[in-house]
């Protein structure tokens, strides 16, 4: 049962009983700063997608086909330069800081941490689009139970409480990694959107966060939105993949709609082996021999 109260809940259903995306792009255009060259050098072409409540949506492509760049649309760290996105039924242009902090937790591929904060204090950082405003706090002194509390069952669900008392700037890659997601969990937010939360990190601790981002998404309908270039992590843990290439929409579907031998060879220019996992039975990929050509 979801835990959300009667606000969310007119939110999400519009108010009069008919379901709303979580998203919904219509006709997104994007590039950064001005057009060159005869294509306007769009970044995003014509994306029209939706995103459902409590899914985990990974968004897949090669370099440069604009993962990152959607995402940071749907986290309103950009704009598009045409078309329109909702959240919630609401125009995402039209949110306040405040309120889009509220809602979405980024998590970006590279963390610039420039003061040897705690892993504790890191966490708690979290907590500050929910502070209680007071003109004589001036940003200091603002957390109360609840923030500690959220903040203490973050770390709890990453498994970093041992590390509380630890810098940030002296954790492994992983340890760090960890960290910024806990953060974005102490936003208690609606949706968490993530650019690579795999990358660079051991097998094991890749299984471990994809297994907690799954479990969140299960147990507190948590809908997650997963940038990676790990297809195999995408298949066995995304409900739907987006797969980009150029900027524009090359595959939207279930695993196993979106990824094919035909559809990959398209969109990354090579001839891949696949298979339906032993357990899950949802696609795997597996690089050819040396034998095989790999260049289409």
């Amino acid at each position: 049962m979801s835990s959300r109260g009667q606000d969310d809940t007119t939110i999400e259903n519009g108010g009069d009983g008919t379901h709303v995306h979580t998203y919904d792009l219509r006709g997104v255009h994007f590039r950064y700063g001005r057009p060159s060259g005869l294509d306007g050098g769009w970044v995003l072409r014509d994306v029209t997608l939706q995103v459902q409540p409590g899914e985990m949506l990974g968004i897949v492509g090669p370099n440069g086909s604009g993962k990152t760049s959607l995402l940071k649309l749907l986290a309103k760290l950009a704009a598009p330069q045409s078309g329109d996105i909702t959240l919630f039924g609401r125009h995402l242009a039209g949110l306040s800081q405040e309120e889009t902090a509220q809602t979405i937790a980024f998590v970006p591929q590279e963390h610039a941490q420039l003061f040897p904060f705690t892993v504790a204090e890191t966490v708690l950082m979290g907590r500050f689009p929910h502070r209680q405003r007071s003109r004589w706090s001036f940003g200091f002194g603002w957390e109360d139970q609840d923030d500690c509390h959220a903040a203490a069952q973050a770390m709890a669900t990453m498994d970093i409480t041992h590390l509380a008392e630890r810098l940030v700037t002296d954790l492994s890659g992983g340890e760090r990694q960890r960290t910024m997601i806990a953060r974005a969990l102490a936003q208690k937010p609606r949706l968490l959107l993530l650019d690579e939360p795999t990358a660079f990190l051991d097998l094991q601790h890749q299984l471990d966060i994809c297994s907690v981002l799954r479990r969140l998404r299960d147990e507190q309908e948590l809908t997650v939105v997963i940038v990676s270039h790990d297809l195999n992590l995408a298949s066995q843990y995304c409900t739907r993949i987006v797969m980009l290439k150029d900027g524009r929409i090359a595959a939207i579907g279930t695993p196993s709609e979106v990824l094919s031998v035909e559809t990959l060879r398209d969109v990354y220019g090579c001839t891949v082996l696949i298979d339906a996992h032993p357990e899950s039975g949802l696609p795997r990929i597996t690089l050819p021999g040396p034998s095989l050509p790999v260049h289409v």
